[in-house]
Formats: C-alpha cells, structure tokens, sequence
C-alpha cells in the first residue's frame, strides 16, 4: 500500500494555526495559472518567428519573446517559494495512507511526488540571483542596472524549466489541498470559489506582454498540454 512522504521531504508550517495554509491556496491557484498563462501566449506567437522547420528565422524577436515568457513565469514561481512548502507540508499531514490509494485526490497525491525537488531547485535559483544582488551592491548605478539586467535574464531562462513543472505540479496541489482543507474545517466555505476568483483575476490583470489566453480552471484530472519550447 503506497504511504504519504515522510515529513523530512517538505518544510512544516511554523504557524500555531494547524489551519493556516489553507489562505495561501487561492494564490498558489493563481500562480500556476498565471504560468499556463505565459505559457499558452508563447506557444500561441513562437511559431510564426520560425521556419518550417522550427529553428528560428526572426531570432531577437524570439529571443525577446522567450524572455518575457521567463520574466512572466518566474513572478509566479516565487509565489510557489513563498507559499507552496507550507501548503505542501499542510497536504500531507492531512492527507491519509488510504487518500494516496483511492479517493478524488489520489492521482493528484501522486503528482506531487516529484514537487520537493522543483521547489529546492527553483529555490536555489533565487539564492544565487540573491548572492549576485549582494556582490553587485557596490557597483555604480549605470553598471548596476546593466549586470542586473542580464543576472535577471539569466535567472529567469533558467528558472522556466521548474516553471513549467509548477504548471503542472501547482494545479494538483491545490486540488488536493481545497479537498483536505474543506475535509479537515467543514465549517468553513471551500477555497475552490476563491481559487477560481484569483484565477479570473489573473486572466484578466495578466502582465505579461504577451498575447492574452483563457485562464486554466482547477478541475480534476485536467488534460495534459503540449509544452513550450
């Protein structure tokens, strides 16, 4: 019988509140949705900057096309840093050694498995682009803007790959923890209409400069997309 990770695998809640993490799910919601956003608006205009076949024939215009896409993505995976260690650590407290093996959330349970490692690896991402921060604070203003330019740039190229997982991961894990949250308080209103308030508001305040694309709903077990090259 598969059994929920060990604790060790995921930071706990430092709240005194056993409850608390439920507040963040409408934002992760959001996040992941605001990622398929990016995402979507991409796949949707890189094609017409290539070839037939596919290699790049308009090359600043898709390099600047990809960097926005990144710059978009990675805004949503600090949230994922922020947030998702303490409503990944909240899941599976709640969650039963018999919810990983039948029930409405055991496929997301199972998608979950590998979400430790995007959020470490994301997270290492951000402390290096601190580290630079903190290297470059002596620099003069005109140097600074320009190497902080680029260490952006750099950072968010390598942040999408973990983007892209937390657009698949993201999703399964606030269905689970709507479902956990909503079982554990009863009494309380379920997070899935504020999650679908948060993802209505970010389909339409989207930043990106990119071409606008349906929000992506929290609904079970949805279709798998192609990806964004």
């Amino acid at each position: 019988m598969p059994t929920p990770p060990t604790s060790h695998e995921t930071q706990p809640s430092t709240s005194t509140d056993p409850l608390a993490w439920h507040q963040h799910i409408p934002a992760l919601a959001s996040a992941a949705a605001s990622i398929r956003q990016a995402s979507d608006a991409w796949d949707a205009v890189s094609d017409s900057f290539c070839d037939h076949d596919g290699w790049p024939t308009y090359e600043e215009e898709y390099a600047d096309g990809k960097a926005k896409r990144d710059a978009e993505a990675w805004k949503h995976v600090e949230v994922f840093l922020a947030h998702g260690p303490e409503v990944l650590a909240g899941v599976r407290a709640a969650a039963t050694g018999a919810d990983y093996v039948e029930g409405p959330i055991s496929d997301d349970l199972r998608r979950l498995r590998g979400i430790d490692t995007t959020l470490e690896r994301a997270g290492q991402i951000q402390h290096e682009w601190d580290q630079v921060m903190a290297l470059m604070e002596g620099s003069q203003p005109g140097s600074l803007q320009r190497y902080e330019s680029r260490a952006k740039e750099i950072r968010n190229s390598e942040g999408w790959h973990h983007a892209d997982e937390l657009s698949f991961q993201g999703p399964a894990l606030v269905r689970a923890a709507d479902y956990l949250a909503n079982r554990m308080d009863p009494d309380q209103p379920s997070q899935t209409e504020r999650a679908q308030v948060a993802l209505a508001r970010s389909a339409s305040g989207n930043r990106a400069a990119l071409p606008a694309s349906p929000a992506t709903p929290v609904v079970p077990n949805p279709p798998i997309p192609r990806r964004s090259r």
